[in-house]
């Protein structure tokens, strides 16, 4: 079935909810996209789809479109990536069993960012910070607001720079699997893999193009062309990438939480021409 439009769609294909690292739930996620005039959304929590239930009825009472989607971290040349799941078999059984134990390795994650920072003295660390999740795993995130609520930091921003960023004491790296793995669990699922956000891992453009060519080895079609926050020139970048590698090319705000005007849902700058679209290729194609 292909989804026709008489309308131009408003296409948001990465972002997040409380059941990841996000402020808003779900539900709240959803209603805040419709009311922004997204049409077809995809929910992409880090390593889960706990939330995709809630936001798939949700997204039914919204009239909004809702594509399975999931944002998997892995590791490529001891580097940290992520990599995005689209429209893949959410009841696959091996896919589910492969998510649980990615599960285990966020929360040995949550317990090691925990026990680093226990000398600040703040009493039921890892607790507070789960609430803060919503009784999810916590990440970074849900750390630092913990550290602001408990008066350890004044600001987020300081909980990073100071404890929980890169080459901080709170910056554990997880023990991920493999690029090749993620892509693998994927595709085996019926999704689409996309390289995630390509331009946020500060790569030089020659290491950007050696994991683009490795996750295109292990797989991997298609690629974030157009996330917010982004400037002209990386989209420019990026797009001339997917062009010369037959890469599908993606969208996405990567929302986190209302208020940064840099990543609002469906606040995305045009897709350049030329590209073919990875929506083109879902099981119901969304075609303008």
């Amino acid at each position: 079935m292909t989804i026709t439009q008489d309308f131009n769609p408003c296409i948001d294909l990465h972002c997040h909810s409380t059941a990841s690292d996000g402020s808003l739930s779900p539900e709240a996620l959803v209603a805040r996209a419709a009311e922004r005039g997204v049409t077809h959304l995809a929910l992409t929590d880090h390593d889960t789809i706990g939330g995709l239930e809630a936001a798939r009825e949700a997204a039914a009472d919204k009239g909004l479109n809702l594509i399975n989607g999931i944002e998997l971290s892995c590791v490529w040349r001891s580097l940290t990536i992520h990599v995005v799941g689209l429209d893949f078999d959410h009841q696959d059984e091996a896919f589910l069993a492969l998510l649980d134990k990615q599960n285990e390795n966020r929360w040995r994650r949550a317990r090691l960012i925990a026990d680093k920072l226990s000398r600040l003295k703040v009493d039921d660390l890892l607790a507070k910070a789960t609430e803060q999740a919503g009784g999810d795993v916590p990440g970074r995130p849900h750390f630092a607001r913990v550290l602001v609520d408990e008066g350890v930091v004044p600001r987020m921003e300081h909980a990073f720079k100071r404890y929980l960023g890169t080459g901080k004491p709170g910056d554990v790296k997880a023990c991920w699997p493999e690029l090749e793995e993620v892509v693998h669990w994927i595709e085996a699922a019926g999704g689409i893999s996309v390289l995630a956000h390509p331009r946020k891992y500060r790569m030089t453009a020659t290491k950007l193009r050696q994991l683009t060519a490795d996750f295109m080895a292990a797989g991997g079609r298609g690629i974030e062309v157009s996330v917010s926050g982004q400037s002209s020139g990386d989209l420019g970048f990026v797009a001339e990438l997917a062009r010369r590698n037959g890469l599908l090319a993606s969208q996405g705000s990567d929302f986190h939480f209302p208020g940064a005007a840099w990543c609002e849902l469906g606040q995305i700058m045009k897709m350049p021409e030329g590209l073919e679209p990875v929506w083109h290729h879902f099981q119901q194609p969304v075609l303008s």
